[in-house]
């Protein structure tokens, strides 16, 4: 042995060896299958990435997991090679994910299974979204055709529309933490928008994997705001889509769903207007005509009481000229008159009186009295 080299315990060799991969090897992401997967305590994860001719040991925790995953599948993972003062190396898992058509078709059902036994995917979940929404969430890659879609058609559309946009990864190592942080960013505004809206274009399942995630998926689930999910493929549903609010098949499909077109909605605003003026002006004429029919009752109905009227006032004049005193001396009765008052009360001797009969006066004095 050389007497330049130092001599070391084990603690600082393990010390020296992890200070060297960390400044080496401060991260790595490694791809193989994974085996001898098991979870202790609920807490802690164990397991082996293997190839045809090696194998790494795992270690990690519950909350690195993408969902619930089993041996043999193909796993994608992020983290730093480290010794263990007890266990020896071990690579300490940051992140993870499914990778490879059939791995991440078997995750997806997998944890499609767990998350749909818990109702996650039920109809009594959705909420209704504002229609239209005054304001927009939305979380994308601002860079992406997807973003641009949506953007041309929200605008051409609605262009009232306010949207928020939230700049994202939306596939690789990065997007699942950047889309939760996302919608948990947006879930903390003071003042919320009406709907979040996360969109991205067509791809490969692995290029979609972060839509499929648990932590994507439960994000969308236990968001306060409505949120809407559109994804550009035809073929397989994502997690996230079946767990929002609402889905649209593309981009350009959300926006369309999301505000009216307000060419189409000016064009009806003019029918209904068109359509009250022509029942306004029907209602108008028919009005007339009900106004007519009845000026012409009330006039009928007016000749006819005044008529009534007038035959009512001939009847009581000639019933009042019936009772005039002229009347009543041509039947031979006569007025007699005291100073010039109808004589009612009694009269004396030697009371001068005054006869009228029909055709003559005649003056007199009463010379004796009698009563009846």
């Amino acid at each position: 042995m050389s007497m330049s080299e130092p001599v070391l315990s084990v603690s600082d060799a393990l010390s020296f060896i992890n200070q060297t991969l960390e400044i080496a090897y401060p991260s790595l992401t490694i791809v193989g299958e994974l085996a001898n997967f098991k979870v202790s305590k609920d807490r802690w994860v164990y397991a082996d990435l293997k190839d045809e001719s090696a194998k790494m040991r795992l270690f990690g925790t519950v909350y690195q997991l993408p969902g619930p995953i089993e041996d043999g599948m193909m796993m994608e993972i992020t983290g730093e090679p480290r010794l263990h003062p007890q266990f020896g190396f071990s690579f300490q898992i940051r992140s993870m994910r499914p990778v490879g058509e059939g791995t991440i078709k078997k995750a997806s059902m997998l944890l499609r299974a767990k998350l749909e036994k818990e109702g996650l995917f039920s109809s009594e979940r959705k909420r209704p979204i504002p229609y239209p929404p005054e304001r927009v969430a939305l979380i994308t890659a601002d860079s992406s055709a997807a973003y641009a879609d949506f953007m041309k058609i929200a605008h051409t559309r609605w262009p009232k529309l306010a949207i928020d946009v939230h700049n994202t990864a939306v596939q690789g190592q990065d997007a699942v933490s950047e889309l939760v942080t996302a919608i948990e960013k947006v879930n903390k505004m003071s003042v919320q928008p009406d709907v979040i809206v996360l969109v991205r274009g067509g791809g490969s399942s692995d290029d979609l994997s972060a839509y499929s995630s648990e932590q994507v998926v439960r994000a969308i689930a236990a968001s306060r705001v409505p949120t809407l999910v559109a994804i550009g493929h035809e073929t397989d549903e994502s997690l996230a889509e079946l767990t929002s609010d609402m889905r649209a098949s593309t981009p350009s499909n959300a926006a369309e769903l999301l505000v009216p077109d307000l060419v189409n909605e000016w064009q009806t605003i003019e029918q209904y207007k068109k359509l009250f003026e022509r029942i306004i002006e029907d209602e108008l004429m028919s009005r007339k005509e009900e106004l007519s029919v009845l000026r012409g009752d009330l006039r009928e109905y007016a000749e006819k009481h005044i008529i009534d009227e007038r035959l009512y006032l001939e009847k009581s004049i000639s019933r009042l000229d019936s009772y005039h005193p002229k009347h009543v001396l041509k039947r031979g009765y006569a007025l007699v008159r005291k100073d010039g008052e109808l004589l009612k009360g009694k009269v004396e001797k030697n009371d001068n009186i005054e006869i009228e009969l029909q055709h003559v006066i005649i003056n007199t004095v009463v010379h004796a009295t009698r009563k009846k």
